[in-house]
């Protein structure tokens, strides 16, 4: 990797001799002009608007356009003699928590390394202290032509730093939020978590420009005299009537997409504990069990009633079994005193008859 700038990191009396080389890269496919009837290639030249002449790069300089439009002319070496301590170094200003820089002020990104084998004893002291410390060096630097500000923070074992915008830089955002005053219901925040629990998480090293390779294959193609590859047919979109509908198609899209089986929709409970749960369903419950509270209630008394009518006719039965039989008895007993009585009527009669004939 090739540096861009040379300087030394000023950390309070420590002075760390640095290089500065970029820490990003683009992958972008570039393309040149050309003329389309015959391909030759169109290209920019650097021509004198007073001498109608095309100029070498030694010829070219920097200048300011005034309000009257006048050139005022800005040498490389009028920049070179300001007075500005970060014109070849670094300055740290004070130590932060990360979570104190806002993402939005985030510009390029740049790797420091150490310059020369003296460099690599301070350099490790800075980087350890940075670690241990959870913390990140603000600081100031100049960089083509201007001052800027930067973060130091620690990569692997590298000190890196990424140039900040300088917090006029970033613009209100009083103009941007909507107008209109809206208020999102429950159901659709259920949704949203749904959805966002089905989309999960990505590692971002899966992640790859469809964009780039795309472009690559259709290089490939025209340049080996093949047909270009078509383009994959768009899906046609249903119409979406409203919010819930296009939550709901989206939670099912994410599902199908991963090969999951897609059932209905149902939103998640929410999981902010401001959110006030639904207690429709417990009261459902509730009812539920009382329902079938009531139903063994009136089931145990009906057969409580039955068995108890079964008990009763049985001792009725038994009851009337044991009262005819007294009944019975004294028939019976009826019976054998009209014998006896007749039988002894006939007795008596007979001994009367005996008597008679014997007085005779």
């Amino acid at each position: 990797m090739r540096s861009i700038w040379n300087g030394a990191i000023s950390f309070g009396l420590v002075s760390i001799p640095i290089k500065l080389v970029n820490a990003t890269e683009s992958h972008s496919i570039s393309f040149r002009q050309i003329h389309l009837e015959d391909g030759g290639r169109v290209r920019y030249r650097k021509v004198c608007e007073l001498e109608d002449r095309e100029l070498t790069q030694d010829e070219i300089s920097k200048g300011y356009e005034a309000a009257d439009g006048s050139i005022i002319p800005i040498t490389d070496e009028d920049l070179a003699s300001l007075p500005i301590p970060t014109a070849k170094t670094i300055e740290i200003e004070a130590f932060v928590p990360a979570d104190r820089i806002d993402p939005l002020q985030m510009d390029a990104a740049y790797y420091l390394s150490a310059n020369g084998v003296p460099a690599a004893k301070p350099y490790a002291l800075l980087r350890e202290a940075l670690r241990r410390s959870q913390k990140v060096a603000i600081c100031k630097f100049a960089l083509r032509g201007r001052e800027r500000l930067g973060m130091l923070r620690v990569v692997d074992d590298v000190i890196a730093m990424h140039g900040l915008l300088w917090p006029d830089e970033i613009r209100a955002t009083d103009e941007v939020a909507p107008d209109t005053n809206v208020t999102v219901q429950e159901k659709e925040l259920d949704l949203a978590d749904a959805l966002m629990d089905t989309l999960g998480e990505v590692d971002l090293a899966d992640l790859h420009d469809d964009y780039r390779e795309a472009v690559e294959e259709l290089i490939a193609a025209k340049a080996s005299g093949e047909a270009p590859p078509a383009a994959p047919a768009e899906p046609r979109a249903g119409k979406v009537l409203d919010l819930m509908s296009a939550l709901e198609s989206s939670v099912r899209a994410a599902k199908e997409s991963r090969g999951e089986e897609v059932a209905e929709v149902t939103p998640l409970k929410s999981k902010t504990p401001s959110r006030r749960p639904s207690r429709a369903a417990p009261k459902e419950r509730a009812g539920t069990k009382s329902t079938a509270g009531a139903k063994k209630t009136a089931a145990a008394k009906k057969t409580t009633g039955t068995t108890a009518g079964a008990r009763k006719s049985t001792s009725t039965a038994k009851r009337s079994t044991s009262t005819s039989t007294p009944a019975s008895t004294s028939t019976a007993a009826t019976k054998k005193a009209a014998a006896k009585s007749t039988t002894g009527a006939k007795k008596t009669a007979a001994k009367k008859t005996t008597k008679k004939r014997a007085s005779a």
